[in-house]
């Protein structure tokens, strides 16, 4: 059975960095700027921001619309760095009030993070502030010199951790198959020994009273036997009571997995005996893979020597998988031809009879299976 295995990865994603930096813009001799007309602006000096150079355009008679007869005075923060992608920034534009010497946020609506893109067609500018003449010049103009802050933060993308495995711990497949097939091999804490034939095996009364019946009633039962003396087992070989005892403890018949291989030389002989020593131990899981062995191998040689044995051993499903590849053959002459069939006429006719009956009833629905299959001629 293939090991299934899953990877658990994580990721943390951290707070996006912010940058902020002030820049302090000076306008000396206001009132000299004042008339230059809407669209018309003082620059700041370039400064640096978490990497990236802005400017400030101060509009002393408005921009565009805003302007109102020169009655509103702006600001906008341009970025200048080309080649650097989007960048996330907001601005804070403060004016400083003389008298109080506070810079004071004159639009907190304005103050957003917004996405600029230099190097493509969306924004390269912030606007950052629209303020009436009147209260601009009225609050914090002194000396015709009008001072602002432009406080310029700069929003970096989320830090992400490259991923790394999730702790885990692996459980291996299970090992249950291999301990119990060691314990048989190294007998250890045999209780009980059995003499096939000229050998002596040794096995464990529990295991074997817990999967088979008649080895319960045997060795557990009011009629087990006790004593030292091994157990004799006549009528069987000792190479099918040795797979049949393996199979007793690991379920399985991968020490013996030739034997669905190479169905037409001895295996043929090994799976039908097994499958008799299954049926006497009741070990019915062990029959009905002998019989799905059987039946996955059938042929013209083997198939009525195999209804014999199903018929023995009441082994109705491989019964009735014979029955239909003799319904099915191309060359039913072929099967009566052979040894086994003559056998199986000579020792159970009976069983012969009631194939042929059975046959004649999968004959039937095949044939009416066929026509119903069939195009209609008339059609």
């Amino acid at each position: 059975m293939p090991t299934r295995t899953h990877v658990k990865t994580a990721s943390t994603c951290r707070p996006p960095e912010t940058v902020q930096g002030t820049h302090v813009f000076d306008i000396l001799g206001y009132s000299e700027h004042r008339g230059i007309g809407a669209h018309s602006s003082i620059r700041s000096g370039v400064f640096d921001v978490a990497g990236y150079s802005w400017v400030i355009f101060f509009y002393p008679d408005g921009y565009g619309e805003e302007a109102g007869g020169f009655d509103f005075v702006s600001a906008y923060l341009r970025l200048l760095s080309t080649g650097c992608g989007k960048v996330r920034a907001s601005c804070d534009l403060r004016l400083v009030n003389p008298a109080t010497g506070a810079a004071v946020s004159v639009h907190p609506s304005l103050v957003a993070v917004r996405e600029l893109d230099p190097d493509g067609d969306g924004s390269k500018i912030c606007h950052c502030m629209c303020i009436s003449r009147g209260e601009l010049e009225g609050t914090y103009l002194r000396d015709d010199r009008l001072t602002m802050e432009c406080v310029v933060t700069v929003r970096k993308e989320p830090r992400v951790s490259k991923s790394r495995a999730f702790p885990s711990i692996r459980v291996p497949g299970s090992n249950l198959k291999r301990q119990l097939a060691g314990l048989l091999e190294s007998r250890e804490g045999a209780d009980v020994a059995f003499a096939v034939a000229g050998e002596t095996f040794s096995a464990h009364r529990l295991v074997l009273a817990m999967r088979s019946p008649v080895f319960k009633a045997e060795l557990c039962g009011p009629m087990r036997e006790v004593g030292a003396q091994p157990i004799v087992i006549e009528d069987m070989q000792p190479d099918v009571f040795r797979a049949m005892l393996y199979f007793i403890y690991t379920d399985s018949m991968d020490h013996n997995d030739d034997l669905g291989r190479d169905y037409h030389s001895k295996n043929c002989d090994m799976v039908r005996h097994l499958l008799v020593a299954a049926d006497r131990y009741a070990i019915e899981r062990l029959k009905l893979t002998c019989q799905s062995i059987l039946c996955s191998n059938l042929d013209v040689k083997n198939v009525a020597t195999t209804l014999a044995l199903a018929d023995q051993h009441h082994c109705d499903r491989l019964k009735q998988a014979c029955i239909e590849f003799m319904c099915c053959s191309n060359n039913m002459e072929a099967v009566v031809d052979t040894q086994g069939y003559k056998d199986l006429a000579t020792t159970s006719p009976s069983v012969l009879a009631d194939a042929m009956v059975r046959m004649s009833k999968v004959g039937k629905k095949l044939t009416k299976r066929a026509l119903g299959d069939a195009p209609n001629k008339s059609a």
